[in-house]
């Protein structure tokens, strides 16, 4: 029981290390005190950091995927909706940045498996908004001759941008108003006046 528990403090503690400095810079020293755990601990759990790395990205992910369901997947909402919520909560971010572009912008480049992790959470993201942007298109909502695919990619990497500029100037500036500008280029219909999102 204590050894469940522990596991789950050194994955909560290392996710919001991970977040806050990066895969490189948080190191299982750093991880296992801010857990109040022995080192021990972490090897009684994990076969590697880049282990825990990847069990960390999962945990992540996890969220992401209830927030994709909430926002583009939900169907009880017309998609346009489903985007303006999306692009709101993904704009809505700390100066900490996405924990994925921080693993991309910082730990790819030392584990092969956790580039491939990353790339197949951003795809899923970016299948998700394809999808979206493919029913507001044609609910009329979507400006004409827009490749949806393309739209989804651009939308995606405007916010990682924002998120990294974000992180690197310690500003929150890149994201204020970046919802309601990238929607504007791609929506036929404007927000409502009373239109809060999800801020």
């Amino acid at each position: 029981m204590a050894r469940s528990s522990n596991r789950e403090k050194i994955l909560t503690e290392g996710l919001r290390l991970m977040h806050q400095r990066g895969f490189a810079s948080a190191s299982v020293r750093d991880i296992v005190q801010a857990a109040g755990v022995p080192q021990g601990s972490f090897t009684n759990h994990f076969a590697s950091k880049e282990a825990f790395g990847l069990e960390v990205i999962d945990l992540y992910c996890h969220g992401i995927r209830t927030f994709n369901d909430e926002t583009l997947n939900n169907a009880g909402l017309p998609p346009d909706r489903r985007l303006r919520n999306w692009v709101a909560g993904a704009a809505g971010g700390s100066c900490d940045g996405c924990l994925l572009g921080n693993f991309a912008a910082g730990g790819c480049e030392q584990s092969e498996p956790i580039r491939q992790r990353v790339a197949s959470a951003f795809a899923e993201t970016r299948t998700a908004l394809a999808a979206c942007l493919h029913a507001a298109g044609q609910a009329g909502m979507l400006r004409p001759g827009l490749d949806h695919d393309d739209v989804a990619g651009f939308l995606l990497a405007s916010i990682q941008g924002a998120s990294l500029l974000a992180r690197v100037t310690q500003d929150p500036a890149p994201l204020r108003g970046i919802d309601r500008l990238l929607l504007a280029t791609i929506l036929t219909s404007p927000a409502p006046a009373n239109d809060h999102l999800l801020h």
